[in-house]
């Protein structure tokens, strides 16, 4: 365990002081922390009486008997139990969870989203764009836009997976059951399934993508031949340190079970975890961090090779979902065609752009917008940057100011009725590659 040098102090009553956060690096870790000092069993999890008057409780996010080094797990020392509930209603999904459109194989692109005109916390301003199969069926991967413009007063918890989210616009600061995290565009945060969070506006505005993972949870892809260093480095991960409240007011608790909403009101805050251990935690990570491998000599690497994380299946090599990053790099090869090459592929791609422009395309991809290209669908440069790549003097040239990324996963990508119905939908996507003429001799 180790404690990041980004250490400043946080209010355990509930009022972090704006930026001020510690964090605890590794990835996997088994952790343990305390906002209270003595409030952390020492040599047992469940004594019958547990310091400070707090109840014990078990947080699991696999089950009991997986293989242990995929066991995730964490023991929560509460104020109130989480059993301390009334029963969850309904109540109106919104944009979240909407039907699927029948899986269609054409390329799709859509522009960014607007931020609403009405007050919207993140919750409210979930948007389900995308999925591999209906909500009740909680398998695979769902993909979900943010807009919002003001901060969360109640608390969620996602019974159906672990969220990642990918900030593109507006800083967030997530209070959860074991401590807070702060991110930007250019890092993420992981929130493990069914831990409780609220998310906090730091300004005025945010929008960003949201990815649902359904089956095992994330983690760092094997390294193969690469070696025991590269790409996300396992230090460079950080989790909170202990926080809570200890308020006891009226506070909604809403949870997404089988893709609904569900709430009941609180007379107390459940983010009341004084203490903590284990290694089913929230995350944070700086994708400026992520080292780049590529090729030194000739031909474009595969993208495998800009994994950040990945939730494997039983079969080998194959994965539910992917977390991929194209980030400034360096382009050396000689004799090469330098942007990604045309290609169609067993994998479906769902592609966003943080900020700057994607190699592969010279317009109509922009920042918060997002294309689909479902498997064996033919996609690649369009026909501008092509010409450009095909023409160019492979000088030693560095690619700057851009970030963009892919949730891909083995399944085939079903886009919401709602999403293809969007104003947003390019209905010309398939012009890009307009121009791309017969030049056999």
């Amino acid at each position: 365990m180790g404690e990041s040098t980004m250490d400043s102090s946080a209010d355990s009553a509930g009022s972090p002081t704006p930026g001020t956060c510690r964090y605890l690096s590794g990835f996997g870790n088994e952790f343990a922390s305390e906002a209270a000092a003595g409030a952390l069993p020492v040599g047992r999890n469940s004594p019958q009486r547990p310091p400070r008057g707090l109840y014990a409780e078990q947080f699991s996010t696999t089950a009991f008997t997986v293989p242990r080094n995929e066991a995730r797990r964490t023991w929560m020392y509460r104020i109130r139990p989480s059993a301390a509930h009334g029963p969850f209603l309904r109540i109106d999904n919104g944009s979240l969870q909407g039907p699927l459109a029948p899986p269609t194989p054409n390329r799709l692109r859509w522009s960014p989203a607007p931020f609403p005109r009405t007050p919207t916390d993140f919750l409210s301003g979930l948007v389900t764009v995308a999925a591999n199969d209906a909500p009740d069926t909680a398998a695979g991967t769902t993909i979900h836009l943010y807009c919002a413009n003001r901060s969360m007063q109640r608390v969620f918890f996602n019974a159906d997976g672990e969220l990642l989210l990918v900030p593109q616009q507006g800083r967030l600061r997530l209070a959860t059951e074991c401590g807070l995290l702060e991110i930007a565009p250019g890092e993420i945060a992981v929130v493990p399934r069914g831990m409780k969070f609220r998310v906090e506006l730091q300004d005025g505005e945010a929008r960003g993508y949201v990815c649902e993972n359904h089956d095992a949870p994330f983690r760092l892809p094997d390294l193969g031949p690469i070696g025991s260093n590269g790409l996300a480095n396992a230090r460079d991960f950080l989790a909170p340190v202990a926080w809570f409240e200890a308020r006891d007011e009226k506070v909604q608790l809403v949870q997404k079970f089988l893709g609904n909403l569900w709430a009941t009101d609180l007379d107390h805050s459940p983010l009341d975890v004084v203490a903590w251990h284990g290694n089913s935690v929230p995350y944070k990570y700086d994708l400026a961090r992520f080292n780049t491998m590529g090729t030194i000599s000739f031909d474009h690497p595969d993208p495998s090779i800009f994994t950040v994380l990945t939730s494997p299946t039983t079969a080998p090599g194959v994965a539910n979902v992917d977390f991929v990053i194209f980030p400034p790099r360096w382009m050396v090869g000689e004799d090469t065609f330098r942007p990604p090459w045309f290609h169609r592929n067993v994998m479906s791609e769902y592609m966003g752009l943080v900020h700057g422009e994607y190699d592969a395309k010279s317009g109509g991809f922009e920042p918060g917008g997002a294309s689909l290209h479902n498997r064996m669908s033919a996609h690649g440069p369009d026909a501008k940057t092509t010409e450009k790549a095909m023409t160019a003097d492979l000088k030693p040239h560095k690619i700057v100011d851009t970030l963009a990324f892919m949730f891909e996963t083995s399944r085939v990508i079903r886009p919401t009725v709602l999403a293809m119905g969007s104003p947003q939908l390019q209905p010309d996507y398939d012009a890009c590659w307009d121009g791309l003429g017969k030049s056999f001799k």
